[in-house]
């Protein structure tokens, strides 16, 4: 071999590593897999191919066009978007030995032009692409993993281009294999995610309205991590008839902060239960019990009576523990966040007093308590959040309830790193 035959081949071999490392790059930017597959297309198209289509399988079997990726951008004929025909029964098509764990199949122009198993293929899936597009050459290769077949990739190149060779074919199956690890993963992500979420959720009690009064919470993940959380909210009536608004955050993001939330929120509804006793000394109790129980953990929370006769008026007496403050909204928008009463966290110091304060709640107000997730965003001064909160809350307020914490989920959740809870109470304009 001559230095210039050597050169050639360092060249490409460097160019396969390059593209390699692109698709590895592509695919772990993102733990979406229909994003990470359109843009691995956008790296083969054109560096290994004029032009290709990945598929994925649901868990029924059936096929769906993710991505179709062309040289030329304007070009749009891989039709719809969405579910294709199911591939044929038959061992005998290429399309059933590739999704059935076959190696990459290489097609020449002859096969693609003529034969059974080509138009066979093509009707599964679409493939009459190659007709419209001019195909000279293709591979199709199965995207697998776990020994459970995920999709197809079909990379095609046209008369313009030098044909596939089992080189490209070794190279492919190398790619395919990468993609579908990044594929699975996303679904095992999204799995985890789906099951934290029903975890969390399943730890959280139902909320009914009493005595003309409503009462709705709303509780949303963090949108880029499959953990639990320890946020939570609680409101029951008590003995007495007096309605309890709560809300807290144990540290941590795991299944040990979600397990300690469940039993702290039990054991404040035993304590609230049994003691008739202002908020701030219903909190020293929680915390002489955490310290006991759970004596390395720490945790937020507010903890406030609805008082007053059935139509009111009414107020709330109180009491947080290095919790944000809850945000008092009137009818007409006005916005007060209550910072009284404010302690150290729960699981700092049992023995250090707590106050109570009393806060008179106007008739039609809207009282919002909750976590930190709502308003920190990372690298942001929190008071840019608490203004944002406040702006979203006077703007939302003359709508009901239930569609105003649902704005307020979808303005303010969107990018936050953290899982948040949110627990509002809204007063009837009727009351004096």
């Amino acid at each position: 071999m001559d230095e210039y035959d050597l050169d050639a081949v360092l060249q490409q071999s460097l160019d396969r590593l390059t593209l390699l490392n692109q698709i590895s790059a592509a695919m772990s930017s993102t733990l979406d897999a229909v994003e990470g597959l359109g843009r691995v297309c956008r790296v083969l198209v054109p560096a290994l191919a004029d032009w290709c289509v990945a598929d994925m399988m649901d868990d029924g079997g059936r096929l769906e066009r993710v991505c179709f990726s062309h040289r030329d951008t304007g070009t749009d004929a891989a039709g719809p978007a969405g579910a294709l025909p199911p591939p044929p029964q038959t061992l005998s098509t290429l399309l059933a030995r590739v999704l059935r764990g076959g190696v990459p199949l290489l097609l020449t122009a002859d096969l693609l032009s003529t034969g059974q198993e080509a138009s066979g293929l093509s009707a599964a899936m679409h493939l009459e692409l190659f007709d419209r597009l001019a195909a000279e050459s293709a591979i199709v290769a199965p995207l697998r993993a776990r020994r459970r077949a995920l999709g197809g990739l079909v990379l095609v190149r046209d008369s313009g281009r030098r044909p596939f060779d089992d080189v490209d074919v070794a190279l492919v199956e190398d790619l395919t294999h990468r993609m579908a690890l990044a594929v699975d993963n996303a679904r095992l992500h999204a799995e985890a995610n789906a099951i934290a979420e029903r975890l969390q959720r399943s730890l959280l009690p139902e909320l009914s309205d009493s005595g003309g009064l409503r009462v709705t919470a709303r509780y949303a993940p963090a949108a880029a991590t499959a953990e639990v959380g320890g946020d939570w909210y609680d409101s029951f009536v008590l003995p007495q008839g007096d309605t309890t608004l709560i809300i807290g955050d144990v540290s941590g993001h795991d299944l040990r902060a979600a397990v300690t939330m469940s039993q702290l929120r039990n054991m404040l509804r035993g304590i609230a239960c049994d003691r008739q006793e202002p908020p701030g000394i219903i909190l020293r109790r929680l915390d002489t019990a955490m310290e006991t129980l759970y004596p390395h953990r720490t945790a937020t929370c507010v903890y406030g009576l609805l008082k007053g006769p059935q139509g009111g008026p009414y107020q709330l007496e109180w009491s947080r523990a290095g919790h944000p403050p809850p945000l008092l909204v009137t009818e007409d928008g006005d916005t007060n966040f209550l910072r009284e009463a404010h302690g150290l966290l729960l699981g700092v110091d049992p023995r250090a007093e707590r106050a109570s304060a009393v806060t008179p709640l106007p008739a039609g107000s809207t009282l919002l308590l909750y976590t930190d997730g709502l308003i920190e965003r990372r690298g942001e001064w929190l008071g840019h959040g608490m203004t944002r909160l406040r702006q979203h809350a006077a703007a939302l307020v003359t709508d009901d309830l239930d569609t105003m914490c649902d704005e307020m989920i979808d303005r303010l959740a969107a990018e936050s790193d953290d899982d948040i809870a949110l627990l509002a109470l809204r007063l009837p304009p009727s009351c004096a």
